[in-house]
């Protein structure tokens, strides 16, 4: 079973004089790593060398350090923790002394591994992108509901109610089906979107 983070965290070591700063979080597609990377861009830094995973896609650059000595050791600590939907930065502030390709293949792998081992870690639960809609009186019974159990939703108004959009864990649909055909008196329907891999 894959695992992810809870919250963002960070850790800090010297190496030889020069300083590795790693920086662990969540990400869910390829616009939450832009938007992290953009973030944590630092350019008082020497190199900022990264890895994610998202379910089976995987990326990582090694920002003018050889080539496999900064990024795929990070990726591979992400994979060794049974990882996914996992961003690693590990930053390094060059001190003067090299480090020697198996020296940067531990300091990257090195850093980023004592990064995840301070993280808390949660059990990935497969999510599905749901759609319904209601009527406007409607509209508050699923609002206290879908706040109740925690669920992310974005709702739009349109001239005849309100269409939402919401992710629920897989174990929540049926349940949510159910109130709906319940609250509707069996008008409208659960509509779960099947999300194939590219």
């Amino acid at each position: 079973m894959p695992f992810t983070l809870v919250s963002e965290v960070r850790f800090e070591e010297d190496i030889k004089k020069s300083r590795f700063e790693a920086i662990a979080a969540t990400v869910e597609n390829e616009q939450d790593v832009k938007d992290f990377l953009e973030h944590h861009k630092d350019l008082t830094t020497t190199h900022q060398c990264w890895a994610w995973k998202i379910g089976h896609h995987v990326r990582f650059n090694d920002d003018g350090e050889p080539s496999g000595t900064a990024g795929r050791p990070i990726l591979a600590t992400i994979e060794g923790n049974d990882l996914t939907n996992v961003i690693v930065l590990v930053n390094r502030w060059y001190g003067g002394i090299k480090l020697g390709t198996g020296g940067l293949v531990r300091a990257y792998g090195g850093c980023a591994g004592q990064c995840l081992m301070l993280a808390e870690k949660t059990e990935l639960i497969e999510k599905k992108e749901v759609r319904f809609q209601c009527l406007f009186n409607e509209w508050a019974i699923f609002q206290y509901e879908l706040k109740s159990q925690n669920i992310d939703y974005v709702e739009d108004y349109t001239a005849d109610g309100v269409m939402i959009e919401a992710k629920l864990q897989v174990h929540q649909i049926d349940a949510l089906a159910i109130k709906i055909q319940d609250v509707t008196r069996g008008r409208e329907q659960l509509k779960v979107e099947e999300k194939t891999d590219d």
